[in-house]
């Protein structure tokens, strides 16, 4: 049985952060459900093989009492995902092109393969590395 695992993330802007993504990081567009006055009801944003899914943050909905974008003053969050990339170094210039916030540079990581962090126009952290956990023995 496979069983996929898709990070859900908030955000204030999410129309402008579903298109950052997709400049920043190279995500595509799967599904978009538009909401009133430019918000996003619901958003599918693929990545090779893997997926997250977005909305705007809202004060009127059950799952963003218990789910809210990142607090802009805080350095710290509670989790961030990993996505495995070809190429490190090419990715990190894309993401600095389109003003990701690096947190950690390039740097070969001991366990093998390559990483950066960085974070998104709403402070989420994302983390993009070589290193492959199912390809390695």
């Amino acid at each position: 049985m496979s069983s996929p695992i898709i990070p859900t993330l908030r955000y204030r802007e999410a129309a402008r952060a579903m298109d950052w993504l997709c400049t920043a990081f190279g995500f595509e567009k799967r599904l978009v459900v538009p909401g009133e006055n430019g918000t996003i009801e619901h958003a599918q944003l693929t990545f090779g093989t893997g997926m997250i899914m977005l909305g705007t943050s809202r004060d009127d909905s059950p799952f963003d009492a218990i789910q809210v974008p990142p607090d802009p003053d805080q350095m710290t969050v509670t989790q961030s995902p990993y996505i495995v990339v070809e190429n490190v170094d090419t990715h990190y210039v894309r993401a600095l092109s389109a003003k990701a916030v690096i947190v950690m540079e390039p740097a070969n990581q001991d366990y093998g393969g390559r990483l950066y962090s960085c974070k998104d126009l709403e402070g989420h952290l994302w983390n993009f590395g070589s290193y492959d956990p199912w390809a390695a023995t």
